[in-house]
């Protein structure tokens, strides 16, 4: 039986690895996608040659590995291209990171298990986890946190928002909502809180044999 699984999402700089990391303070395993999709184009990898084919040269650094930022600016943007360059990308990185989460969360164990995937309405992935928690901020606040992270322009920023789901469509996914706008100890008393509803719904999950209530 695999262990009750929560599913972590939000927009771009909501403040989803915060929160993941809060989780993890509490001693439950986190299985981040965006880590597993750093590791499944590492250098060396035949998921980094198959990006290379289908992208060429100008999206890998010097150093051998994924040029991010390069490849960023080929799948972001309004125009039909953007859109189908993501779409090809998409197709293949998606099963690679489904499989690698799958194989880590096997081997994590834990009273529960977080999954963090900034990409699970967008991929479908609602059926991969028994409930939804949204990290949530005003686009405002996600602009203003990806300027300073991230060097992006005004434009820029809004073209990464823009390429996920809409605020709404999160949030009408969403089983669970923490409002994030910047103040960490509110924070850790939401996921504490949330802590303690995810210990009982797992052991109610544990003695039905693995049916989520």
């Amino acid at each position: 039986m695999r262990p009750y699984r929560i599913g972590l999402t939000g927009g771009i700089a909501s403040g989803k690895s915060t929160v993941a990391n809060l989780f993890a303070a509490l001693g439950i395993p986190v299985i981040d996608a965006d880590v597993i999709a750093r590791d499944v184009v590492a250098p060396g990898t035949a998921l980094l040659s198959r990006i290379r084919a289908e992208f060429g040269d100008e999206v890998i650094a010097a150093d051998g590995s994924l040029d991010r930022r390069a490849l960023r600016a080929r799948v972001f943007g309004d125009t039909a291209e953007a859109g189908a360059a993501r779409k090809r990308l998409e197709a293949l990185t998606h099963p690679a990171i489904r499989a690698e989460m799958d194989a880590r969360s096997a081997a994590a164990g834990g009273p529960y298990q977080i999954l963090a995937i900034p990409l699970l309405v967008e991929g479908g992935s609602r059926s991969r986890a028994d409930r939804v928690l949204v990290v949530d901020a005003e686009e405002t606040t996600q602009i203003r946190r990806l300027q300073a992270r991230d060097g992006s322009t005004l434009a820029q920023a809004r073209a990464l928002i823009a390429a996920q789901a809409s605020r709404a469509e999160r949030l009408a996914a969403a089983d669970d909502v923490i409002r994030n706008e910047g103040d960490l100890k509110a924070l850790a008393r939401e996921v504490e809180r949330l802590h303690g509803r995810y210990l009982d719904a797992a052991a109610v999950y544990a003695g039905g044999g693995g049916q989520a209530q």
